[in-house]
């Protein structure tokens, strides 16, 4: 891999030892990045389900992967800083497909994943942790052989699965540091809230800790900070909050005529415009395109 994508890499390691949080809003397609990126943020990740909906699925690896790519790919194309793509279980059958996955999104130039246990298919129940483990270590094994530091962020879904409240803490350890040996640089618990659980868990773990707060009322991240978080996710809570918005806009143009919900808070055309880079007029040209599909 090129230099400047080893920077970035490196970079985005560091930016989980920060004085705050790393805070990412996560984005789904080009635009969402470079909004994301304009906003102020240091890294960009990814939301699976922000990117199954754009494209017409439903969350739970229902896109294909050349599709999961090609947004991949216009969204390390659009932004300049370190770009984490959101792998949910690693897609294939084993831990081999999941690095071919991981190699093609170093191509891209991505940095980092995030990849999760999840649960046995058609059920609520926890997948064994070690299809986890195989896959952490395959991935970790393609990063060194393309020579990218890339951060592996492992999910742990003991929070958002049925099981017994009092065994969610013990498994989430017991899985954290499993993972942990398996070459994971974050441990990622979407659905822990309790603030003493974070905390311990955050003093526990030799690597950084991931908490989402893609709902109202979550935590701040000064909270979160004070609790010994390193990482901060709002995955599809983004999406879900501007699909409402489009919602209400649309009932209100067709049930009131009226337009008030969508000029509240609007970029211009020139403004969406500059989120990117004029296109070169060869690679757009018709004929071109056209050439290209015989």
């Amino acid at each position: 891999m090129n230099r400047e994508q080893r920077l970035r890499a490196e970079r985005f390691h560091q930016l989980h030892a920060g004085p705050r949080p790393l805070m990412l809003p996560n984005a789904w397609d080009a635009a969402s990045a470079r909004v994301i990126e304009n906003a102020g943020a240091q890294a960009i990740a990814t939301t699976s389900a922000g990117m199954a909906w754009a494209l017409g699925r439903p969350d739970g690896e229902r896109m294909a992967v050349r599709d999961l790519l090609a947004t991949c790919e216009r969204i390390c194309r659009s932004v300049t800083m370190p770009v984490s793509v959101d792998i949910e279980r690693g897609y294939g059958r084993d831990a081999k497909d999941t690095g071919e996955l991981v190699g093609a999104l170093l191509q891209l130039g991505a940095v980092g994943i995030n990849i999760e246990d999840g649960t046995l298919p058609g059920t609520r129940t926890l997948s064994p942790p070690c299809g986890l483990m195989e896959r952490i270590a395959c991935a970790r094994g393609v990063a060194q052989h393309h020579d990218v530091p890339l951060f592996v962020n492992a999910r742990i879904d003991t929070y958002v699965v049925d099981m017994p409240a009092d065994e969610r803490p013990g498994e989430t350890r017991r899985r954290a540091f499993a993972y942990v040996d398996a070459g994971a640089d974050g441990i990622f618990v979407p659905g822990l809230s309790d603030p003493l659980e974070i905390a311990r868990l955050a003093r526990e773990l030799p690597v950084p800790l991931n908490i989402y707060v893609g709902y109202p009322g979550a935590p701040t991240a000064a909270r979160l900070g004070e609790l010994g978080v390193r990482r901060i996710s709002l995955g599809c809570g983004p999406m879900q909050s501007v699909l409402a918005h489009l919602a209400r806009i649309a009932t209100e143009a067709l049930a009131e005529g009226r337009y008030d919900a969508m000029g509240e808070a609007m970029l211009s055309v020139s403004e969406a415009n500059g989120l990117f880079e004029p296109v070169d007029a060869v690679e757009a040209s018709p004929a071109r395109i056209v050439g290209g599909a015989r």
